[in-house]
């Protein structure tokens, strides 16, 4: 029989939450749960989705005890795994992450470029502080960190926290192992084995196989020169029904055209096409609006509705795939079942012709030792010089977080393969300073 295990979800009113709790009852059988606590600094934002949460719970696990709460000490204590997705500023600062480059030509996205830089100054303070918590109430738990933007995250727990038990993880991978199933007739990105390298939101496929062991590059390279990852059929991803999404999925026709013999992670947009990209924006409404206007306020009604009735036997709240990659993650981890997953860890030699303290994002094999990078051997010049350009960029950002270096943080957004010089990334982060005065420490 397996041990019943202690979970605490950091970012408690993140519209994810929900989804995340049903993918956990709904697998009681491979993780079982004897506790279930949410954690949020947002007690309104939080108790929205927690007072429907409980009535999912009675309903549909009674047996497992469920606690939201914003102390840290109630939360964190007597916890096996703490499940991480916060969002420093929510969803109002995202906007600003995305409108303020647009202003002056240059792209603006939640992980990529200015954006996501501004995004990982705040994210950082927030991540550190959950690890102490755990630290210091649970110190034999994991961390399974998504909060994003994860390589620069990545980069500063390996700094300021080297010893923390953290795993930091990203979905996008997993939705486009679910996009390359959908494209070759298997049911599940989870029947695929594949070979990937480079570092979060940036990275390659060089193998996609079946558990059989048949090759299905061919196959997928063919699809994705003429449709990017987006269907020539329909098929049920709720994804693709945004305009934004089908977008990106299409997109990745002409990222793989840069280097026919991978696969490429769709984000790579961003760094290969930024004009195309900054084209196609619309400065006054961007991703963080559509969030706003359709997931968050979906996720919040229902929320409501189920509490207002007492039941969500009907409910629409859905497991979603990046939760079904966490438990998947925290049951290789808590029961030894060793997982291949691809997660972001210290490079020491997994890509070996790149910085061994480079924050990668490869295959590794997950059991209760924690994680075994499997060795991707050395990367091709365009991929190796992306990813040390890149590497450089989180790097310089790291260290102006900890040094409160304006000068160190204004050379990241100069490398940034997004930003055109540094006098256009002067103007952005001067603009960005003062959009985050609550959040970032102070530059000299």
């Amino acid at each position: 029989m397996l041990e019943k295990q202690s979970v605490v979800i950091a970012g408690g009113g993140s519209t994810y939450t929900a989804g995340i709790i049903m993918m956990l009852i709904n697998n009681q059988d491979k993780f079982p749960l004897r506790k279930l606590k949410l954690y949020d600094n947002d007690f309104e934002r939080q108790k929205i989705v927690a007072d429907a949460c409980d009535i999912i719970i009675k309903e549909r696990a009674p047996q497992i005890e469920f606690i939201a709460s914003t102390d840290p000490e109630e939360a964190f204590t007597d916890v096996d795994f703490v499940m991480a997705h916060i969002r420093q500023g929510g969803l109002p600062m995202r906007e600003k992450d995305e409108k303020i480059p647009l202003k002056f030509g240059v792209l603006g996205q939640e992980t990529c470029g200015p954006g996501g830089i501004a995004y990982g100054m705040r994210s950082i303070t927030g991540v550190i502080e959950l690890i102490d918590y755990m630290q210091k109430y649970s110190p034999n738990a994991w961390m399974l960190n998504y909060s994003n933007p994860a390589s620069i995250v990545a980069e500063a727990t390996r700094v300021l926290r080297p010893d923390a038990k953290i795993i930091n993880i990203c979905d996008m991978p997993v939705a486009i192992k679910q996009a390359m199933a959908d494209i070759v007739g298997l049911k599940s990105g989870n029947e695929i084995v594949d070979r990937y390298y480079g570092l979060n939101h940036f990275g390659w496929w060089t193998e996609v196989r079946d558990k059989e062991g048949n090759d299905l590059m061919p196959k997928l390279k063919e699809h994705v020169s003429k449709h990017g990852y987006a269907p020539d059929v329909s098929v049920d991803n709720p994804m693709l029904a945004e305009a934004s999404w089908m977008d990106t999925y299409q997109k990745a026709r002409d990222v793989y055209a840069v280097d026919p013999d991978t696969l490429p992670n769709t984000y790579l947009k961003y760094y290969m096409y930024p004009d195309y990209v900054t084209k196609h924006s619309d400065p006054n409404h961007t991703r963080a609006n559509e969030v706003m206007e359709n997931r968050e306020k979906n996720i919040f009604a229902e929320c409501k509705r189920i509490v207002s009735q007492q039941t969500a036997k009907d409910t629409n709240i859905e497991a979603g795939e990046h939760a079904e990659f966490i438990v998947q993650l925290a049951g290789a981890l808590a029961f030894n079942t060793h997982e291949r997953m691809l997660l972001i860890v210290k490079n020491e030699g997994a890509i070996a012709n790149v910085d061994p303290n480079a924050m990668v994002e490869v295959p590794c094999i997950v059991s209760k030792r924690g994680y075994e990078p499997l060795s991707m051997g050395n990367v091709p010049h365009l991929q190796k010089g992306m990813i040390e350009q890149q590497v450089s960029v989180e790097k310089l950002v790291v260290e102006a977080y900890i040094e409160k270096s304006y000068t160190k943080l204004w050379q990241a957004l100069t490398l940034s393969k997004t930003v055109p010089s540094a006098s256009v990334a002067k103007e952005i982060l001067n603009a960005l300073i003062e959009a985050n005065k609550e959040y970032w420490p102070e530059l000299k």
